[in-house]
């Protein structure tokens, strides 16, 4: 005598997934911190000036390469370099500012390179 065995349909585990996927809402993804309603705006400066938008540099420290020493270097550079040209001697400058007489002509060199260059 035949067994009749009841058949039930499983669902296969992928299946259930797409089904419950193909229900839900789409919604945009969006970030909670994207939103300038949530933004805090808090100019905090740095330790040149306590306010970004009033400083008095030309361009940010944190934007210019190099940074804050690489500004003040090239104010220092273009002053070693207009030394030079006016005659004064590489002892001399190097003294003045403290650094080697190879940083003076590390200076003079890179200077003259960009000059020549442009």
């Amino acid at each position: 005598m035949p067994v009749l065995i009841e058949e039930t349909q499983m669902e296969l585990p992928i299946a259930a997934l797409l089904k419950a996927r193909a229900q839900r809402r789409r919604y945009p993804r969006v970030r909670s911190d994207s939103l300038p309603e949530v933004t805090r705006y808090r100019d905090d400066g740095c330790d040149i000036h306590p306010h970004c938008l009033t400083c008095p540099l030309p361009r940010c420290r944190y934007e210019e390469p190099g940074g804050l020493k690489a500004m003040l270097n090239g104010m220092r550079d273009r002053q070693i370099v207009s030394l030079r040209t006016r005659g004064t001697p590489v002892e001399e400058i190097a003294d003045r500012f403290g650094v080697s007489r190879r940083t003076i002509f590390r200076i003079l060199t890179a200077k003259y390179r960009e000059a020549r260059c442009a």
